[in-house]
Formats: structure tokens, sequence, C-alpha cells
């Protein structure tokens, strides 16, 4: 009995032993395994990025008006000489959309050799002046500080402060949203005031809005709501100012009530001509 148990101790002895070698083997062969598939990863990815064939020699920028070719290539940190696989998609992404006037960007590969770059530009609206000038969009979002290069035929909104503003998801104040709907009204092609015409729109809290417009800055008081009726409405006066002979252009128009327009002509010799209402 004694000389069976020593047999049976020493076979499961080498059987553990031997168990352990196959366990070493396993993992020898499988980090031997993983190295070599590293290897040849890192070759493969070495000559994917850089093999001439996947040169970008074709790049191509859709959507930009304000930047040219050059400048959204040079924003997105891309150029002919780099190889399409060795270009991190979003972080060129990141690249255009960093650039101020670029609202939203989309980059894609096309092998062999295209990398495709399209965004979307700002739309300036207007310039809103809070003790510094600022860009609004078409959303009413502020998207750069103005600078010398911007556009300046654009309206510049006074009279408001940076708590009114729609900001970080947080909704304007009224006063913002009646300067947003004058803006919006003038956007149309019908429009009676379009926004090219504008010089100025003025906000006073308690009168409303006031625009500066036309080649002469004509004083157009709307106060607030109801725009699309006063617009109408000043299209009608309009027309018949045109329609009468002698009759003088017009200084400033009062429109914050709809049923009672108050006009003033340019001042003349007789100052009975002031004040008309229609």
């Amino acid at each position: 009995m004694k000389k069976n148990y020593y047999k049976n101790s020493m076979a499961r002895r080498r059987a553990k032993i031997i168990q352990r070698i196959a366990a070493c083997f396993k993992a020898t062969a499988g980090i031997a395994i993983v190295a070599t598939m590293s290897i040849i990863f890192i070759f493969c990815h070495d000559f994917l990025t850089q093999c001439d064939y996947f040169r970008a020699t074709d790049l191509t920028v859709e959507g930009a008006r304000r930047l040219s070719f050059k400048q959204a290539l040079k924003q997105a940190q891309i150029n002919e000489e780099i190889n399409v696989f060795s270009i991190n998609l979003s972080t060129v992404r990141k690249n255009l959309l960093a650039h101020p006037w670029i609202a939203e960007a989309e980059v894609r590969r096309e092998l062999p050799n295209v990398i495709n770059i399209k965004i979307d530009e700002h739309q300036p609206l207007a310039i809103i002046d809070l003790g510094r000038k600022f860009l609004i969009n078409d959303h009413g979002e502020i998207f750069k500080e103005k600078t010398a290069s911007d556009p300046d035929n654009l309206p510049v909104i006074t009279g408001l402060e940076f708590s009114d503003i729609n900001v970080s998801g947080r909704p304007g104040g009224i006063s913002f949203n009646a300067v947003m709907d004058v803006l919006r009204l003038g956007q149309k092609s019908e429009s009676i005031i379009p926004n090219r015409l504008i010089k100025k729109i003025q906000v006073d809290r308690e009168i409303g809005i006031t625009l500066y417009a036309f080649d002469r800055e004509k004083l157009i008081k709307l106060g607030y709501n109801n725009f699309p009726g006063k617009y109408n409405r000043l299209k009608n006066v309009l027309y018949y100012i045109n329609q009468q002979r002698g009759f003088p252009d017009f200084e400033s128009i009062d429109l914050n009530n709809i049923n009672r327009i108050v006009l003033n002509p340019i001042r003349t010799k007789s100052p009975a001509m002031d004040h008309k209402e229609v």
C-alpha cells in the first residue's frame, strides 16, 4: 500500500509539472503570437501611412465662402504631402471648428488619395455693440468679436446688454427677441426694409425698437410687437408718399400705434408741414 501511495503521489506531481509546463508554453505561445501580430500591424501601419500611393493628392473643400481654399487647409493642418491614412479625421474636424467663422465641419477620406472637407460658415446677420462690437449669426448667436477685416455693411444693434443675449442655450430677453424678429423680416425678399438698408437698430427698454434706415438714415419707430403689420402699414405709407406730387420726404415715422401713424417730413421753410398724421 505504501509503495502504491508513493507511485500515485509521484504521478500527481508529474501531472502538475506537465500542466505547468503546458500552461507556460501556452502563455509563451500567446505572447509570441501577440508580439508577432503587433509587429505585423506596426509594419502594415507604417507601410500604409508612408506609401506614396495613399498620398492626399486630391483635397477638396466645400462650402467655403469667407475662407479661401488655402486658409481652410491651413486651419485643418493638412496638405497634399500628407498620407490619407495618417490623418485623424476627428482632430482635423476639431481644428476646423476652432476657426471663428466655421459653424460646422465634416471630414471624409476616400481611398486611395482623396480628403474631402465640407464646412458651414456662420452667416453674419448684424453687429451688436455691447461696449465691444461682436458679430451675431442668423440664429442670434454671437460667434466672434468684430475686427477690421469683418463686414461693415451690417445693421448695428445698440442699447442691449450681455444679459439680453441668447448665450449657451439660455433664451434671449424680450428686447433681443424683438430685434431678431425685425432682422428676420428684413431677410425676406419682399421686405419693405431689407437688412441691407438698415444702418442701426436702437433698443429702448421702454419704447422699443427704432430703426435708422434708408439712404438718409430715416428714423422708423416700431416699438414692440406686430412688426409684420407695421411693415405692411409702412409699405402703404411709402406708396402714398411716392404717389403725391410735392409731398416732402419724411425724416421720421412713428409706427408704435398702428392705427395712428405720425410722420415728420423733412424740415422746410414752412413749419406748418411738420407732424403729419396718416
